[in-house]
């Protein structure tokens, strides 16, 4: 006898993906590109299912955070510390978009970014 289909689908908690951890190894922002290494899916494969998944999308192109995220359907925050680590691991090659700046500078970016999509 089957199970019956749980809407819900495979249900893990965010705090069991990363071990627990709610803070990246290092600040990554939301809108860095990052690309797979030559050996990044090869290596994955034993990180872990969603290491292995985060892998595969960056080794055909780049993708930024925000797209990760999306495309794995798990939240920011536990893509953040994933992604963080297979950096740290050297799985994934972090380009920022754009250089490092005070929260004022980012503030006064996303401002003119609101600015420019409520013109639209």
């Amino acid at each position: 006898m089957t199970e019956p289909h749980d809407p819900r689908g495979n249900l893990v908690r965010p705090y069991a993906v990363t071990r627990g951890r709610t803070e990246p190894i290092r600040d990554i922002p939301i809108e860095a590109v990052l690309v797979a290494t030559p050996a990044a899916v090869q290596e994955a494969r034993f990180a872990g299912h969603d290491k292995y998944r985060i892998a595969v999308l960056c080794e055909p192109k780049a993708q930024s955070l925000a797209e990760l995220a999306a495309l794995t359907r798990l939240p920011l925050g536990v893509a953040r510390v994933l992604v963080a680590d297979m950096v740290a691991d050297s799985l994934l090659t972090l380009h920022s978009a754009a250089p490092r700046k005070g929260f004022t500078e980012r503030m006064d970016l996303l401002g003119r970014v609101l600015s420019g999509l409520r013109k639209l």
